[in-house]
């Protein structure tokens, strides 16, 4: 007997397994349940069936042996025989296919309901997170048809906890070893310090690897909208915002977190990803005291970060004046992430934020080495 994508027997075992729920985490008890409801069924149909219901019911379904590939950073998909993958060198064919545009929107939805999230025609998209039993989580964004063209649509985000030492970041040639005594000296001295670069290009991974070098005297808090950032110091609290319910309420963003950092003792507040208003309250806390400050920004190069900071600081209702006035006090130092062709993650360029209003000024790059002020710089993080 072939069981083809749709047939209602699915939907029998499935309703079984509302007044049953103990029979799906037993593979012998559903596999009873099958055949009661099937009649005659050979036993390669029972585990097509039982490998279908559990793609319908846990983790990623159909996605998972994607996201079980090493590496693997994103996955997405397009329609039902279109589904791609990203381990660092760019996107790659998975081989799995879904059955039909059905089967897609039923795992997105699925996925969207665990996230706390809406996702029907009335609201065609929802964005969320899943914690994996492995500690990653899983950055979810989904977009059915309409608005989308033809198929439902799903991304897939793994964020892993960064952990990366700077010595491991010197062992695989994403920073140089000179390079890495520079950024050592910031972070010894206090220098409050941005990590800017596009999408994927390692600026968690280096942040995480630069709060390694704290002191382990200084309290850290981490403030993030996904908590991502694990260094090992033994002293580090990660702070983590929190999206609206499909109720509408129970939002607390990086902004309110930042204002509870404050009376938390800090010696250090470090804001994972810099998106919106929270710059306002950043900029603040390092300039009433707080030294040493970092946090990562969505930036293509150096000379993109002064307008960058004026558009997020246009979110919390700060002039062009007054963020070129706060940003030159509060940030010493600029450091710039590129992903390679070939997948490899580097620093690029340090740089440094000087004037009223700020100019970002490059003292040194990957293609050329050291620029003017840098000699300067390094003197003057002994």
């Amino acid at each position: 007997m072939s069981i083809p994508a749709g047939t209602s027997l699915m939907e029998k075992v499935q309703r079984r397994l509302v007044d049953s729920p103990a029979a799906a985490t037993d593979a012998a008890e559903l596999a009873r349940l099958i055949r009661e409801e099937a009649g005659v069924i050979s036993d390669v149909d029972v585990l097509d069936l039982l490998r279908r219901l559990r793609h319908d019911s846990t983790g990623v379904g159909l996605l998972e042996a994607v996201l079980s590939l090493d590496g693997i950073t994103d996955i997405v998909v397009n329609g039902p025989d279109q589904v791609w993958f990203d381990r660092g060198a760019g996107l790659e064919r998975a081989e799995v296919a879904f059955a039909d545009d059905a089967e897609v929107r039923q795992l997105a939805t699925r996925l969207a309901t665990a996230c706390g999230r809406r996702l029907d025609d009335a609201q065609p998209f929802a964005d969320g997170r899943l914690t994996r039993d492995d500690g990653s989580i899983i950055r979810i964004h989904a977009l059915l048809a309409p608005p989308s063209a033809h198929h439902t649509c799903l991304s897939l985000r793994v964020l892993r906890q960064a952990t990366t030492t700077l010595s491991q970041l010197v062992a695989r040639g994403t920073v140089g070893e000179e390079i890495a005594q520079v950024l050592r000296g910031v972070v010894k001295h206090h220098r409050a310090f941005l990590v800017v670069g596009g999408t994927g290009t390692g600026k968690t991974t280096l942040l995480a690897a630069l709060l390694a070098e704290v002191s382990h005297r200084e309290r850290i808090l981490c403030i993030e909208d996904t908590a991502e950032l694990q260094p090992p110091h033994p002293h580090v609290l990660n702070l983590v915002a929190r999206s609206r319910n499909i109720e509408g309420s129970g939002e607390i963003t990086m902004s309110d977190l930042l204002k509870q950092a404050l009376r938390m003792r800090p010696d250090r507040i470090v804001v994972g990803e810099i998106r919106g208003a929270e710059v306002v309250d950043l900029l603040a806390a390092l300039n009433t005291g707080h030294r040493g400050g970092a946090g990562t920004i969505h930036a293509n190069s150096l000379a993109e970060v002064p307008a960058r900071m004026e558009a997020l600081a246009a979110l919390g209702g700060l002039d062009r004046a007054a963020l070129h006035s706060q940003l030159a006090a509060a940030v010493d130092v600029v450091v710039v992430m590129r992903r390679l062709d070939d997948g490899r993650r580097i620093v690029h360029q340090l740089g440094l934020l000087s004037g009223v209003p700020v100019a970002a000024h490059p003292v040194w790059d990957s293609d050329h080495g050291a620029l003017p002020g840098f000699e300067a710089l390094r003197q003057a993080l002994p």
